[in-house]
């Protein structure tokens, strides 16, 4: 080994030997900063007692809407609140406390309820929308750590934090209190839907797009409903069975009786498994028998559980009221995005 290639290796090796010390020291420190906000989180749950009740009676009787408050930190987590809200079925929205002091005032009315988030209650630009809100008999909620500050005095249900230091190395920047709001946020808004008793359906209607859309979808909406299907009669000869197959592009033939009725499936094994009969076999011959299908309007999201539980690819849809009568085919491919 020549001299610049010692050279080479040796710093190599010292740079491996500090990079490895790094990499431990950085998974040591993203492990301390989960941890610590893991345990404020339980000691929120500990915590919670009759005015997490309260504040959830509130919003279920909120006239109007829900309005979500608060600056920095905060604020970017009261829009997530204001968006979980909205999206569990709570009519809601996020305004800016810097803002309402600047004409979306007016966005605030009598009959809606005001969820204020702050970690010390004291932040300024909270106060004037504090004071308007009481002059327009707005019920306000305050989620705080300090209850002798000004939100404490304005609000008229407290939902505490209780006191969890703060996952940044020099406990100042917001984490684990902003985690904490998090936290509480998502528990008012599922225990406000578990309230209402909203199902997976509700759920949907408010969920039309991605990937929560696409599954909680009726199978009708993403399969063909107009092309022909691949089918054949029971007595069909092999030749007849392969051209269906292949001109279906699923892999699958549907089997019917001589009143049209679904009795079997062939697919791509049961072809090779019936090769030597090629000449002689009828779709009788080598077809399952009772294929599993499902009816019309089942959520994608059943269909491909049943698909993944008897491990499957293809399936038959069939009428509502009638699983002997197909209406379209879906492929798995069909079915994830």
């Amino acid at each position: 080994m020549t001299e610049p290639d010692v050279l080479m290796a040796t710093l190599h090796h010292r740079v491996t030997a500090r990079s490895l010390q790094d990499q431990t020291a950085t998974l040591e420190a993203g492990r301390t900063a989960i941890s610590q906000e893991a345990q404020g989180l339980m000691a929120l749950a500990k915590a919670l007692d009759h005015r997490f009740v309260e504040a959830v009676d509130a919003i279920l009787s909120a006239e109007r809407r829900i309005i979500v408050t608060g600056v920095g930190k905060s604020g970017h987590i009261g829009r997530k609140i204001a968006a979980t809200l909205a999206s569990t079925g709570t009519a809601a929205f996020f305004l800016h406390a810097s803002e309402a002091a600047h004409g979306d005032l007016g966005m605030v009315t009598s009959g809606d309820l005001l969820l204020v988030l702050s970690n010390s209650g004291f932040s300024r630009e909270l106060r004037p929308l504090l004071a308007y809100a009481k002059r327009q008999g707005v019920l306000i909620v305050g989620v705080l750590s300090k209850l002798n500050s000004p939100l404490a005095d304005a609000a008229d249900i407290i939902l505490h934090l209780p006191y969890a230091e703060e996952a940044c190395p020099v406990r100042i920047a917001p984490t684990t209190s902003t985690t904490m709001m998090l936290g509480l946020g998502d528990a008012l808004a599922l225990a406000v839907m578990q309230r209402k008793g909203l199902t997976r359906n509700d759920i949907a209607q408010w969920h039309p797009g991605g990937d929560i859309g696409s599954r909680l979808a009726p199978i009708d909406e993403v399969v063909d409903l107009v092309s022909p299907l691949p089918l054949v009669r029971w007595d069909s000869p092999m030749r007849d069975i392969v051209f269906e197959m292949t001109s279906g592009g699923k892999g699958v033939a549907g089997v019917l009786d001589g009143s049209g009725a679904l009795i079997g499936i062939i697919t791509d094994g049961d072809l090779r498994r019936a090769f030597d009969q090629v000449l002689t076999a009828r779709a009788l011959d080598i077809m399952t028998r009772d294929p599993i299908t499902v009816p019309s309007g089942t959520s994608v999201e059943e269909v491909l559980t049943l698909m993944n539980d008897e491990k499957i690819t293809v399936i038959f849809v069939t009428e509502v009221d009638d699983p002997t009568k197909p209406i379209a085919i879906a492929h798995i491919h069909d079915l994830v995005p």
